[in-house]
Parts: C-alpha cells; sequence; structure tokens
C-alpha cells in the first residue's frame, strides 16, 4: 500500500521535498476528465490453484479483465488459460508470460489457449517486441509491454511507445515494494511524453485510487488486496464503485 496523506494536507504532513512534489502531482487537478472508467483486472496470482475458479466467480460481475499471473501461468500451464476462458467467456484473460524471446512463438501459443492479452518486457528487443505485437494484431489480440527493470524511464518509454503497443504497465515490482515508491513518478512521465494507454500495477488498494485515477489510466490492476479478501466480491464491488462514481470522469 502506498503512503498517503488526507487531501488538502500536503505541505504540514509530508516528510521531505520529493515525496510532497510526488504527492502534489496525484492530487493536482488532471488536464482533463476521463471519457470512460478504467477497466479492472483482477491478477488470479498469489492464492492457491483450486481457489482460482471460487474467486473469479465471486468477482466476475465487479471486474472486466480476469488475469492468469506469472506465477500461475508456471504452475499450471496454458491449461488454466483455456479454462478460465471457457468458464467465463465474457471477460478478457489476460496471461502475464513477460516475453523476453520468441515472441511469434509465446504469443501463437498464447493466443490459441484462449488468451486475449499477453505481456511483453519492455526489456525485450524491438524485433521480438515487433513479432508479439504483428501476431496479437493479426488475431485481433492485445499486448501490453511491461516497464519493469527499465532503466532510463524516458528513453525507453519514448523507444516502447513507437512500437505502438496497446498498452503501457507501469508496475512496482514485488521486490521493489521495500523501497521507495516510485510508481507516481513513471506515470507523471508517462502521462507527459506517451500516447499510448496505462495500466496500473503492483500493490494496488482501495484508498490509492484517487491518487491514480488523476493519471486517467486505461486499466486498474488489483491482487491481493481482493484475492485474499475474507469478503472478496464485497472488495471488488468497492473498487468497481469507487472507480465507476469517480468525481474525475466526465
Amino acid at each position: 500500500m502506498y503512503s498517503r496523506v488526507p487531501m488538502g494536507m500536503f505541505e504540514a504532513s509530508l516528510p521531505c521535498e520529493r515525496t510532497q512534489r510526488r504527492f502534489a502531482v496525484a492530487n493536482s487537478e488532471p488536464t482533463q476528465l476521463m471519457a470512460s472508467p478504467p477497466l479492472l483486472q483482477i491478477a488470479l496470482d498469489s492464492i492457491h490453484s483450486h481457489e482460482i475458479f471460487r474467486v473469479a466467480d465471486l468477482i466476475r460481475e465487479a471486474v472486466d479483465i480476469l488475469e492468469v499471473g506469472t506465477v500461475l501461468l508456471k504452475k499450471e500451464g496454458t491449461q488454466v488459460v483455456s479454462a478460465l476462458k471457457e468458464r467465463f467467456p465474457d471477460k478478457l484473460i489476460f496471461v502475464d508470460t513477460k516475453t523476453l524471446d520468441l515472441g511469434k512463438i509465446e504469443a501463437q501459443v498464447m493466443f490459441e489457449a484462449g488468451a486475449d492479452i499477453m505481456s511483453v518486457c519492455g526489456v525485450a528487443s524491438d524485433a521480438t517486441i515487433g513479432l508479439v505485437l504483428r501476431e496479437a494484431h493479426a488475431l485481433g489480440k492485445q499486448v501490453m509491454i511491461d516497464l519493469i527493470g527499465l532503466g532510463d524511464c524516458y528513453r525507453q518509454v519514448k523507444r516502447l511507445s513507437a512500437l505502438q503497443p496497446d498498452y503501457l504497465t507501469v508496475y512496482t515490482g514485488i521486490d521493489e515494494r521495500t523501497t521507495e515508491n516510485t510508481l507516481f513518478e513513471k506515470l507523471e512521465i508517462i502521462s507527459q511524453i506517451s500516447p499510448i494507454p496505462v495500466a496500473v500495477s503492483g500493490g494496488v488498494e482501495l484508498d490509492d485510487l484517487p491518487y491514480l485515477l488523476v493519471f486517467r489510466p486505461a486499466i486498474i490492476i488489483v491482487g491481493t488486496a481482493i484475492t485474499r479478501a475474507s469478503r472478496p466480491d464485497e472488495v471488488a464491488q468497492r473498487f468497481w464503485e469507487s472507480i465507476h462514481y469517480s468525481p474525475l470522469l466526465s
């Protein structure tokens, strides 16, 4: 969960100028309102395999995209992708492949299994990313480019945007969350230099939404805040309501 203070209390409460600047940006007026609410994506990764379908059944009314996370894919293989698509044909299925090579082959395997969207690491070569994009778009599918591990965010976002992916994913990795959070800084940079729709991921909780929605993301990705809740259905519904009743919607 990201550090935060109540609205309007930045100068009195924040410990350093750098953090103050980040939260001032997150609390500022958007340059324009959102024309439509972001899609809500749920990462089915940090739960036991036998719980996946139970949780998905509970939250299906509130979510738009069901995610087969990287760990789940490695544990269960593509059969879990096919099973989710068969059981939830009205939902988009995202597979977090984090592809680095063999772009065309991995794309063929995932989309044949039933995926609607797959991910490619931004550190992959332009050739690999291009192969995934061509295969996906030929089939009417989509691709998220994951920005995890990129050093020079400004330069790399420029490079990746030129490849015209469907989404850029701003992700705070689990191993990064013990260090200073840079999510808002990345969102600020991307919103200034890239027209590509953004998906936001990494420890997102309910009270992060007012800050994240300022940046008009296309997709909000939530994991354990919902999947490990005692009532996943109720928490998912609260996320849906917070997104759809946001004052930032036009």
